[in-house]
């Protein structure tokens, strides 16, 4: 890849997530979290107590590493898809796409950029769920007192696999949420046919939404795994966690459609006082998704 084109990737990642950075907050926030009615409690409370700074905790991560991630993740795909097709990017771009190639391709791309990504996304996550203000005198400080402090602290406290916690709910969601995308976005890129900016935009939109609408279940999961062992650990693993369930809270099985907190990993509930009926865990569910949405 060449200088100019990582530096570019590198500009325009970051962009990204400082415009998207507040939002993920919040989705984190009520993803893992149960003091929250909904977005609008959450984003008046974080402000109210942390100030417009709260919504930006855990971004200088992700900022630093969004150029290695997208180059591995932009790199995989490339060279997947050329050692799928054996065709250049050029001869691809006068036929039309073969969408197997491109999803087994955006597949692995997803794969591979998972476990790049899980040390940097479980430390963002941790300092986002950090709701304490800025340290002053007579407030408690936060536990993890920056990035580096964070990565340090977790792996004191829980060894080297502790950096790579809910790494299998990562790699879960973005392997056939990425194929997705760029099955979409080649598939709209095509079917548009006109080429500039307006194509990208329409055709890198639709390809966001269709892949996040698979991947926020696993998001959630993964969420709640990387805050599992701050305190103590709750889960046995993935499915332990899929199948939580608290009946005060009378969420969906499989989290689907949440942004509402059902397995949090702040909340402690003694295991004995969850129950694994699934009649019971769908009583309700349609009433609650649509109040929490």
């Amino acid at each position: 890849m060449p200088v100019e084109e990582f530096v570019a990737g590198w500009i325009s990642g970051a962009a990204g997530l400082i415009l998207g950075h507040p939002l993920d907050t919040v989705k984190v926030r009520l993803q893992t979290q149960n003091v929250y009615r909904g977005i609008v409690d959450c984003v008046i409370k974080t402000y109210q107590r942390e100030s417009v700074l709260g919504f930006f905790k855990g971004m200088s991560f992700p900022i630093c590493s969004v150029a290695v991630v997208n180059s591995v993740l932009f790199g995989t795909y490339s060279n997947s898809l050329l050692l799928l097709s054996s065709t250049s990017h050029q001869d691809r771009k006068a036929q039309p796409p073969n969408y197997g190639h491109i999803f087994v391709a955006g597949s692995i791309a997803g794969f591979v950029q998972a476990y790049c990504l899980a040390p940097f996304d479980l430390i963002k996550v941790r300092l986002q769920n950090q709701t304490e203000p800025r340290a002053r005198p007579g407030v408690a400080p936060s536990h993890y007192r920056g990035p580096l402090h964070c990565a340090r602290t977790i792996l004191r406290e829980e060894g080297p696999r502790g950096l790579f916690r809910g790494a299998w709910a990562l790699v879960l969601r973005d392997t056939p949420s990425l194929g997705l995308y760029f099955l979409t976005y080649e598939g709209l890129s095509w079917w548009l046919t006109s080429d500039g900016s307006a194509t990208m935009l329409v055709a890198g939109g639709f390809a966001g939404i269709i892949s996040w609408v698979v991947a926020t279940p696993l998001d959630v999961v993964k969420a709640r795994m990387q805050m599992d062992g701050l305190k103590q650990q709750e889960y046995r693993g993935l499915l332990d966690c899929m199948v939580l369930w608290d009946p005060s809270e009378r969420k969906f099985l499989l989290l689907v459609l949440s942004g509402s907190p059902s397995c949090n990993a702040n909340h402690h509930d003694p295991r004995g006082k969850r129950g694994s009926n699934l009649e019971s865990m769908l009583k309700g569910s349609a009433w609650e998704t649509g109040r929490h949405q």
